[in-house]
């Protein structure tokens, strides 16, 4: 075991980004590296689920290894190895869950199945750990755009969220139809600072 307390290897591929990174105490981030597969994507502006999968698998090792080389640590230093259990592409997901739990398993320590949306929630402690319940959190995401009760550790309550596409996908729609490329939400951004902002009425959300 560390003598730096509990680290934890954490690994995330719900989507196109194959991503590691060490975490002690919960808060102390020792490393974070993360490989971005937008440019393998550009072409079909969208994130096209099998080209994404089979990134990762090659990404897979060579990420966890970094993390773990920028971090100090090796692998028996770890108390534990989580992944991304879903929501997220399944194909994706397969990768980062196999490749965790082969790694807790060679090294004999536990594997934590992370809900996706949880840990964007509870990232907000990792920039300001002096957060206190209860709290609303708003989630913003390439697929999720939630306002959540967060009445307590796994105990949430949904206020709302949208009717149809989540903020993420609606920017890269927009973008694809406007001929902006992919990700949209750089693209618009980067525009609609040269844009007229009176120039539509909206009503009140």
């Amino acid at each position: 075991m560390s003598p730096d307390g509990e680290l934890v290897l954490g690994i995330e591929t719900s989507c196109d980004e194959t991503a590691a990174a060490v975490v002690a105490k919960g808060v102390d981030i020792r490393s974070s590296v993360v490989s971005s597969q937008v440019d393998l994507h550009a072409r079909f502006g969208g994130v096209v689920p099998e080209i994404a999968s089979r990134a990762h698998v090659e990404l897979f090792t060579p990420v966890v290894a970094e993390a773990l080389v920028e971090s100090g640590a090796e692998g028996p230093d770890m108390h534990a190895v989580a992944a991304t259990v879903g929501p997220g592409l399944v194909g994706s997901l397969l990768v980062g869950v196999a490749g965790a739990k082969a790694l807790a398993l060679v090294w004999d320590i536990p594997f934590v199945g992370v809900n996706h949306l949880e840990a964007h929630l509870f990232s907000a402690f990792v920039e300001d750990p002096s957060l206190e319940f209860p709290l609303v959190a708003l989630l913003v995401s390439g697929g999720h755009t939630l306002l959540v009760a967060m009445e307590g550790h796994g105990r949430y309550r949904l206020l709302g969220s949208t009717l149809d596409d989540a903020a993420g996908e609606a920017f890269d729609k927009v973008a694809r139809f406007l001929g902006l490329g992919f990700p949209g939400g750089p693209a618009i951004d980067r525009i609609a600072i040269t844009g007229d902002p009176g120039a539509i009425r909206f009503p009140g959300p």
